[in-house]
């Protein structure tokens, strides 16, 4: 068959970009006997022509990253034709205008966002537009723009579409409050919005002075300054004094009597709070506070310090909190004085605090369990509180996680492995498959662009249509990450179902054989360091973290070192711990150790391996506490729900790993101060 001229020209055309040899300079090109060479030979041309431009482009995506990190706009004008009708086109285009989006037009904008209009980079750079809109004020493009803002998950947007709005809602300043309180740091949008509000009367002023305290208890100065510049400039002075010597501030302070300086002084009390818990209990039952400020104000105070002292594991936590009611506590203040509740084994208070949160935070699993813990313990003989208990363990009882199995066990069943959902259809898995948007996630995190590809990836499932995708659809993406071993998007997404539940996609085991001989020579469960490799990287062979940690159990360095040191790995050096084999070698035997150093207990050891191993050493000093109650008392809020998950993942492996239904309480024992006749502390441990 011949080659017709267009498909020559075409292909002529792609050689010559790319040097490729020509169909006369590749030997045996002719075609076996009646086959199509369009079908064979030139298609595999082309793929190969194709897949060498992907290759130059990719390198010059990475090219492009290293501008964006220097903020480089004209090396990513320089380096943007040469990726021209590359897949990740749209990310290279993003980068380049968004470096300049400040002197862009809004002509030159637009034409952007009709040019990629439906993908992850449109909605993205039409976030960062309405941000810069707003702080312009420019309202009448904001108006046009926000309507089609598809994520619409950004907080400053929303409060500036509030102040937007026409009419406005009713509960505008409330609105505004929530997603002002909300942001971690200082921010334009919510701030502005707050400050117009606030001039108008529409918004209390102690929303800004709430907005502060959050802020010094979290040691967040200048988000404390810009609250408390809205409704006091002039303390802007104090405020950094406060911030800086709260005693000195406090023993210089006689009165309190205007509200501005009752403020001031709640401020200090819960700047030294953080400091010295006990230091501002002694100041904050001086007769002049108690005298001076309102009972809200000393309610906060005590609710800071009650707090600062539960995280300490600090048995007066509880004489702290009795100094307010439940009712002035924030509904953080409140989750940790039902966890020092739970030291104390006070069920009353358990359960009278778990009844003050707000309804969202008492319907988490975490406190949706601990209250039917507590109609258990204060009414054993009522059958009506009884069976209120049941209830509430049936309302969260499941295998995904840690109080869901708890609630499973207290109903008297086991974690089993839940029935598999119907396969996918072809259709389904072409939907995926096809799905521009996944396609580019794959391709970017392929070429080391992961950051890039996960927030596109989350783009597809989560925020692209409303409510994200559905069940099959979740099921068939995540069968499609799976299928090129990305094990992290296969997890996330698959995990996002809550009716149709894919096991095998969300406790995947890869590296199985490896996995389970390092486990044996060192006499682990495998089932716990898949538990501890799922929750640390999501099998990312690559990751790294913020801090250091490398690998598929994330190993620090000195870690390491350490580690191979004693395991008698000579030949070890820094770099090996990325590769696969050495890291789980690493990693088992570091858990092993750490294993040993606690006694056989699982909670304290992923604690240990998440946090050092000295920290659940002091963490355990106190009454000897049930594990589930020690877990929930860990004062780290990642190691906290980094143990709950591990153990979690655990048990679900061991259901797959074994076959056999599974307790959980067998992996948590009782956790107290250690035996005199233990084995001797591993002080150098790392």
């Amino acid at each position: 068959m011949r080659i017709t001229t267009i498909m020559q020209r075409q292909l002529l055309t792609i050689m010559t970009a790319l040097a490729l040899p020509t169909l006369a300079e590749i030997p045996h090109a002719s075609p076996p006997v009646g086959a199509s060479v369009s079908g064979s030979v030139v298609g595999s041309v082309i793929m190969g022509a194709a897949s060498a431009s992907h290759a130059t482009g990719d390198a010059v995506l990475l090219q492009m990253r290293e501008a964006v990190r220097k903020n480089d706009a004209l090396r990513l004008q320089e380096l943007l034709p040469q990726v021209q009708g590359h897949p990740l086109e749209p990310l290279a285009a993003y980068w380049a205008l968004k470096t300049r989006l400040e002197q862009a037009s809004p002509d030159e904008i637009r034409a952007f966002l009709a040019r990629y209009a439906g993908s992850y980079y449109e909605d993205r750079l039409r976030n960062d537009w309405l941000l810069l809109l707003g702080k312009r004020a420019d309202w009448a493009t904001f108006a046009a723009e926000l309507p089609l803002f598809r994520m619409n998950d950004d907080r400053e947007v929303q409060c500036y579409a509030l102040l937007l709005a026409q009419p406005r809602p009713a509960n505008v300043a409330a609105q505004v409050a929530e997603r002002w309180l909300a942001q971690k740091d200082i921010d334009q949008g919510c701030a502005s919005a707050a400050r117009e509000l606030l001039q108008s009367g529409q918004m209390a002023p102690a929303v800004a002075w709430q907005r502060a305290r959050l802020a010094l208890e979290n040691g967040r100065q200048r988000a404390a300054t810009q609250a408390v510049e809205l409704v006091d400039s002039a303390s802007l002075p104090v405020l950094q004094e406060i911030y800086a010597n709260p005693q000195r501030y406090l023993d210089d302070k006689i009165t309190a009597l205007r509200p501005r300086t009752k403020e001031l002084v709640t401020l200090a009390l819960v700047r030294l709070a953080t400091r010295d818990e006990a230091a501002a209990a002694e100041h904050a039952s001086r007769l002049r506070w108690r005298a001076q400020l309102t009972d809200e104000e000393l309610g906060w105070v005590w609710g800071v310090i009650g707090k600062r002292a539960a995280l300490n594991l600090h048995p007066q936590a509880l004489d702290h909190f009795a100094h307010t009611d439940d009712a002035r506590l924030s509904d953080d203040q409140l989750a940790w004085k039902t966890r020092a509740a739970l030291r104390a084994s006070a069920w009353s208070q358990v359960a009278a605090a778990i009844a003050a949160m707000g309804l969202a935070q008492q319907q988490e699993p975490a406190w949706t369990y601990w209250r039917a813990r507590a109609l258990q313990a204060l009414y054993p003989s009522d059958a009506a509180q009884q069976a209120q208990a049941q209830t509430l363990y049936q309302r969260i009882a499941g295998s995904k996680g840690f109080y869901e199995q708890l609630a499973l066990e207290a109903l008297g069943q086991l974690v089993t492995l839940p029935p598999a959902p119907a396969p996918l259809s072809a259709q389904e898995s072409a939907s995926a498959q096809h799905n521009p948007s996944l396609q580019r996630a794959l391709h970017a995190i392929r070429i080391g662009l992961r950051a890039e590809g996960v927030r596109e990836w989350n783009y597809a499932t989560n925020l692209h249509t409303p409510g994200g995708m559905n069940e099959r659809e979740l099921l068939a993406a995540a069968d499609l990450a799976c299928q090129h071993e990305v094990w992290d998007r296969c997890i996330n997404t698959s995990e996002r179902t809550r009716a149709s539940i894919d096991h095998l996609q969300r406790y995947p085991t890869p590296f199985h054989d490896l996995v389970a001989r390092r486990a044996q020579e060192v006499n682990l469960d495998p089932a716990y360091v898949y538990g501890l490799i799922r929750q640390e990287s999501r099998f990312v062979m690559d990751a790294r973290s913020g801090v250091g940690a490398s690998g598929l159990m994330q190993v620090m360095p000195a870690t390491a070192a350490w580690t191979a040191r004693r395991i008698g790995l000579s030949d070890f050096k820094a770099s090996d711990i990325t590769q696969r084999d050495t890291n789980i070698r690493i990693g088992t035997a570091y858990l092993k150790f750490a294993l040993d150093d606690v006694e056989g207990s699982m909670p304290m050891a992923a604690a240990a391996y998440n946090a050092g191993p000295g920290r659940p050493r002091n963490w355990r000093n106190g009454p000897v506490l049930e594990g589930a109650v020690w877990v929930e008392n860990i004062p780290f809020t990642e190691t906290r729900d980094y143990v709950k998950n591990v153990l979690a993942n655990t048990l679900n492996y061991s259901v797959r790993l074994t076959g056999q239904p599974q307790k959980p309480s067998t992996r948590l024992g009782t956790i107290g101060p250690r035996a005199a006749q233990a084995p001797a502390v591993q002080r150098d441990l790392p």
